[in-house]
């Protein structure tokens, strides 16, 4: 386990790689936890050793509410806007785009599909942290920044006396930005990003894989990261000028492997991002056809 002044990072398996992230805990009186996607069998150890009082979550998403459910006495915390997304089923299928792609049948089949453990999780959550103000958890302070663009809610915790900010989803994979979701967004993704490079902050943890950068390595890779947005533009607007249909260009993989559109949730968001970068490239779909709107 890494130490970071007072703040301690907890891995997932598998180094993190989705669908488990890392975990921060701050090791202050005020016994606060943020994101909860670590492997279990330390975050037990941790709360037995410690104590885990507050679970604060930056999004929703799975991978960072995975074992809310095993910290049965802590308080738990998630931001404003997704406080209201996770009232119900339907309020998570219109957040990934379930329902604009397959309408309420869609939403019955997520309905059965969803892990019963991951509902728990977030039927746990009972309040809400503000955005852009200051908390200070026993002389650790944090303020949660709003940084949009994975999700409309997504949360980056930055610790300005540490110098440390927590980037979660903006991770630096090979696979590139996710905004996948009809929650996500690609103009506030890339806006986020440029704001999280601006900080007065020298250590970036992320929520998967590499985890800990300086802040030189992790603008170089930012820049790389965002490359990969440009480089779906291309293979997209390269199939619409050979004639693709939406549901020719959905069937590809361009996003996903295609032997994995087969899962429903992937599927959708591959149609999705698909949606999302046409709009950016100019085009609007109408039915199965791609049309320009402004080039």
């Amino acid at each position: 386990m890494r130490r970071i002044g007072p703040i301690m990072i907890i891995e997932g398996a598998n180094n993190s790689k989705v669908p488990f992230s890392r975990s921060l805990y701050i090791n202050s009186k005020d016994k606060v936890l943020i994101d909860t996607g670590a492997d279990p069998a330390e975050l037990r150890a941790l709360d037995e050793q410690y104590g885990v009082e507050l679970v604060v979550n930056t999004h929703y998403h799975p991978d960072h509410t995975l074992h809310n459910h095993l910290l049965r006495d802590a308080e738990k915390w998630i931001n404003p806007l997704e406080f209201e997304t996770i009232q119900s089923i339907e309020g998570i299928a219109r957040g990934n785009g379930v329902y604009q792609e397959w309408g309420p049948e869609g939403v019955e089949a997520l309905r059965k599909h969803l892990p019963k453990e991951w509902v728990q999780n977030l039927g746990e959550i009972s309040g809400t942290y503000q955005y852009e103000e200051e908390y200070n958890f026993s002389g650790v302070k944090v303020n949660f920044l709003h940084t949009p663009g994975h999700t409309k809610g997504y949360t980056s915790p930055y610790f300005p006396e540490l110098g440390v900010v927590y980037v979660g989803d903006f991770d630096m994979t090979a696979f590139g930005p996710w905004y996948f979701g009809t929650d996500g967004d690609i103009d506030e993704f890339i806006a986020s990003s440029t704001r999280l490079l601006e900080l007065n902050a020298e250590t970036y943890i992320t929520g998967h894989q590499k985890g800990i950068f300086t802040k030189q390595e992790f603008t170089e890779a930012m820049w790389k990261f965002l490359s990969i947005i440009e480089k779906r533009d291309e293979v997209i607007e390269k199939h619409v000028r050979e004639g693709m249909t939406f549901e020719e260009l959905t069937n590809i993989g361009i996003f996903y492997p295609k032997k994995m559109l087969e899962i429903m949730i992937l599927r959708t968001w591959e149609r999705s991002g698909i949606r999302k970068h046409l709009r950016r490239l100019g085009y609007s779909v109408q039915g199965n056809d791609i049309q320009v709107v402004n080039k």
